[in-house]
């Protein structure tokens, strides 16, 4: 005779895990998730934004190069677009003399662009001697 056949009943645990332990798990799980998906979707978001932002900041340098190289800013106040390699992004520029006691003149360009459904916005400056018209500060180290 086997020890199973007289009458001795063996309790074997299995491998599997408890009710309890499953649905613990799915409540921790249905907490972490929505969290960490969140956070990844912040994350991204500022990515977004600051890419744009670089953009934009790297677009207001040219243009303000530009005006200022090729004297456009003493026209005064001008705008337009990046065409259609940067579409969303438009410009305008804007002059002012801060004191009229001082031949210099501040240029700023702003570049606006649209992000989320909201109007962002970044304004770059320069001050530029207003003297020649042409962005031009004079002679470099007293040379003529």
């Amino acid at each position: 005779m086997t020890p199973r056949s007289r009458g001795t009943t063996s309790v074997r645990r299995g491998g599997g895990f408890t009710l309890v332990e499953v649905l613990a798990t799915l409540v921790l799980i249905g907490i972490v998730i929505p969290v960490a998906l969140k956070g990844v979707s912040v994350a991204v978001n500022s990515a977004s934004h600051a890419k744009r932002q670089a953009e934009a900041a790297t677009l207001a340098e040219s243009k303000l190069s530009e005006m200022v190289a090729q004297g456009d800013w003493s026209m005064g106040a001008g705008s337009g677009d990046f065409g259609t390699d940067y579409p969303g992004y438009t410009w305008t520029c804007q002059t002012a003399t801060p004191d009229p006691n001082v031949n210099v003149t501040e240029v700023t360009v702003s570049v606006v662009w649209k992000e989320r459904g909201q109007d962002r916005q970044l304004n770059m400056s320069t001050l530029v001697y207003a003297g020649s018209g042409t962005g031009v500060t004079g002679n470099a180290g007293g040379l003529p």
